[in-house]
């Protein structure tokens, strides 16, 4: 009896009632309850493995760009991201679950995965504009020379039209400058090598490299042309101590700052550069431009050139200013850098920057050292509006001139026939970047001037046509009227231009040229060319006595053979002359001379079909001198008088 009461006394103590005494009932919950042990600690060991290596395998899907993976999360050095306290972007980016697995493009998925980051309401708005940018496929500005990301996959998938990304075409473009600095450093230290074969090397890669990209987008644009009146900048600046300066000036003048994008070349001596492509920045390492150090016994100017530190980067010093920052966030400023010692002159710059645009719905091309006047975005696009020809109209003309950076600046003043000068005077000598003044008012607003004549200066090297300005406007006209000529340093238009008028790749070292061959390939096709009735920006014009760097003197240094890009730029030369029609560049001449090459693909970039050369001819009032082998250039009255709506 006492044996069977206690363990009902114990059963009863520990919370009352009967409980059944079956062995194999008690042996079920055993096993049922250490099963549910084991799936419990399953799964506990499960989550803790996820948390742990998210951010990890999200940063292995994520990265866009350098940009995107150090800004972030932090870079390599171990330096923290955008927000060492709490790091709000990241602990973001790790909340996002895997998107259903699918047959899905990298870039897709990375797309997806910032789209939804960005929704995230932990995030600043600043940052999820920059991943909306990532969605969007564009591309904050990256640091000097730094690859992108899936540069590979990204090339292919814009080649092949499937999904063409700004990261993409950068990456295309930083192969390209890639593998043609290691043919020219392979040539170069052959020494084994003259201008024809300096030549020949640029079109052999430019044709592997380039072709296919302009190939994969004939007679179309790479991204949607949107109908936003957005606009977009080309720049291209060689060694440019006014980039900056250009930049906050455009901003701050423009009516609508969040609308404007720019497509920056930044042509800079970055430091000595190795045959690997390292940088040494130490020192001085770049060198001045010719600069005037006195007067000989003749009383003429003796130049020299002195070691000089690495330039100023034009895109950090406005990108490091807090109200200009959020451009540069934001992806409205696309840069693509270059050394200076591979620059191939101002024509390709153009090209590369021309492929920086990213569907706005205006293209403008003008210099990197520019004053702006107030609303000159909205301005600009009310008068291409007012032409007769629109949408197939250019704006163009060469801009008045100011001198140095002088922070009370305000604007050019009209002076007899139509030319400009500095409203106030101002010596200038290498003027540094000093800062934007927020007092500047804008360039004042004058009467345009029409370019309406050339010349042919028989004494340049190289020579051929240049164009020139004719009459002012009176300040009455209507409309805009037209003209002959495209300045390469400042033309308007709408983005169809880039499809119709696409920038010639196979114009290396052209300095002059460029001008009179834009001019006769966009009118041919169809597009009428119009001086602006007034001047809204205003161009610093630079003589030789300022000492500034040019093109040539790099390339010169490169190769270790003074003047050996006159003698590549006369072969260049050819392929302009021929398409402009001058005798001695016609096609059995070129190919008797041994350098048929630069013709390559003149087709796809010469002459228009729907106005023929004859008839530019005589639009322009120019004429043949065949014994000679230069253009005549005739008194332009319908241009000067403004008669041609």
């Amino acid at each position: 009896m006492p044996r069977q009461s206690a363990p009902r006394l114990r059963r009863k103590r520990r919370g009352g009632g009967n409980l059944p005494t079956n062995n194999s009932l008690v042996k079920m919950l055993m096993v049922l309850g250490g099963i549910v042990l084991f799936t419990g600690m399953a799964l506990l060991y499960e989550f803790t493995k996820s948390t742990s290596v998210g951010s990890r395998k999200l940063r292995a899907e994520l990265p866009l760009n350098k940009y995107h993976k150090d800004s972030i999360f932090g870079d390599r050095h171990g330096h923290e991201g955008l927000h060492p306290e709490k790091n709000i972007v990241k602990e973001a980016y790790a909340k996002i679950e895997d998107p259903p697995v699918k047959q899905v493009s990298a870039r897709d998925k990375q797309a997806e995965l910032a789209r939804r980051a960005a929704d995230d309401d932990g995030v600043p708005e600043e940052e999820k504009r920059k991943l909306e940018i990532t969605a969007e496929g564009g591309i904050p500005v990256l640091p000097i020379f730094a690859p992108v990301e899936n540069g590979e996959q990204l090339i292919q998938s814009t080649l092949d039209g499937s999904n063409p990304t700004m990261p993409g075409v950068i990456a295309l473009m930083q192969t390209y400058l890639k593998e043609l600095f290691a043919a020219n450093v392979k040539l170069r230290d052959s020494h084994d090598f003259d201008a024809q074969k300096v030549t020949e090397t640029f079109f052999d890669v430019s044709f592997k490299y380039l072709k296919p990209f302009d190939d994969a987008f004939r007679g179309k644009s790479i991204f949607p042309i949107r109908e936003d009146e957005s606009v977009f900048l080309s720049l291209a600046a060689y060694r440019e101590h006014l980039l900056a300066d250009t930049l906050m000036y455009a901003f701050t003048q423009a009516k609508d700052p969040d609308n404007l994008f720019v497509g920056a070349v930044v042509q800079n001596c970055f430091g000595k550069v190795s045959d690997d492509g390292t940088i040494d920045a130490s020192g001085k390492p770049c060198k001045t431009g010719l600069e005037v150090v006195g007067k000989n016994a003749a009383g003429k100017d003796m130049t020299k050139m002195s070691d000089a530190p690495p330039d100023h980067n034009g895109i950090a010093d406005f990108c490091a200013k807090p109200a200009f920052r959020k451009y540069c966030d934001s992806g409205q400023i696309r840069v693509l850098y270059v050394h200076a010692s591979e620059s191939l002159g101002p024509a390709m710059a153009r090209y590369y920057a021309s492929k920086l645009w990213g569907g706005e719905t205006y293209f403008i091309q003008c210099d990197s050292h520019l004053q702006f006047a107030t609303h000159w975005d909205d301005k600009y696009i009310t008068e291409i509006k007012a032409t007769s020809n629109f949408p197939k109209s250019v704006l163009s003309s060469y801009p008045p001139g100011f001198t140095g950076h002088d922070p009370n600046f305000k604007g050019v003043r009209e002076t007899p026939g139509g030319g400009s000068a500095p409203a106030k005077p101002k010596p200038t000598n290498r003027t540094r970047f000093t800062g934007h003044d927020p007092n500047f008012k804008g360039v004042r607003e004058t009467p345009g001037a029409r370019l309406c004549s050339c010349e042919t200066k028989a004494n340049e090297p190289n020579a051929i046509v240049r164009i020139n300005t004719g009459s002012g406007y009176r300040g009455d006209e209507p409309k805009p009227t037209q003209i002959p000529y495209i300045a390469a340093g400042f033309f308007f238009a709408r983005s169809e231009f880039l499809i119709d008028v696409p920038f010639d790749p196979y114009l290396p070292w052209c300095f002059m040229g460029e001008e009179i061959a834009l001019s006769l390939r966009a009118w041919t096709r169809g597009w009428n060319i119009y001086a602006p009735r007034k001047n809204l920006i205003a161009h610093q014009y630079r003589p030789g006595r300022l000492g500034l760097p040019k093109f040539w003197e790099s390339v010169d240094q490169f190769w270790g053979r003074p003047g050996i890009i006159y003698r590549a730029q006369a072969k260049v030369l050819k392929r302009v002359k021929h398409m402009v029609g001058y005798p001695d560049a016609k096609r059995e001449k070129i190919e008797q001379e041994g350098i048929d090459v630069v013709l390559t693909e003149i087709e796809e970039y010469g002459v228009g079909t729907k106005r023929s050369w004859k008839e530019f001819m005589e639009f322009a009032n120019m004429e043949m001198n065949e014994e000679k082998s230069i253009i005549v250039c005739h008194s332009n009255q319908w241009c000067n008088k403004g008669l041609k709506e």
